[in-house]
């Protein structure tokens, strides 16, 4: 699954928002300053490449809609972000966090004890 750039993303969280929509809705849901419409559907064109999205046609216009969820989109991120930055490991992930923003022990607790078997701790 490729990754999406800042544009793309921008427009999928609205489509996963809504489900189904219109470039009017997009063009609708978008905050200001707004991009052209062509701009907007340069970018869905691309979505559509890249197999995120599909699209019903009614007349002239197009249904626009998720065919790649926001869930295994994120999945897939993560693990690739997990793997870029923290050697695929959710510990060095949390270790970062928890010096980053000063979780405290319960925090941390808390986490590990969403973890995985395979990659929870240990007791003495």
């Amino acid at each position: 699954m490729q990754k999406l750039t800042k544009a793309e993303e921008n427009l999928m969280q609205i489509i996963w928002e809504k489900e189904a929509v219109f470039l009017r809705d997009l063009m609708d849901a978008l905050p200001d300053p707004k991009p052209s419409q062509s701009t907007v559907s340069t970018v869905i064109r691309i979505l559509k490449d890249k197999g995120f999205i599909d699209f019903k046609a009614f007349g002239k216009s197009y249904q626009y809609y998720p065919i790649v969820s926001k869930d295994d989109y994120a999945k897939e991120y993560l693990h690739q972000f997990l793997d870029n930055y923290f050697g695929g490991s959710f510990r060095n992930l949390l270790s970062f966090f928890a010096k980053e923003e000063n979780l405290d022990l319960h925090d941390i607790d808390a986490l590990l004890k969403n973890l995985p078997d395979s990659d929870s701790p240990t007791e003495s």
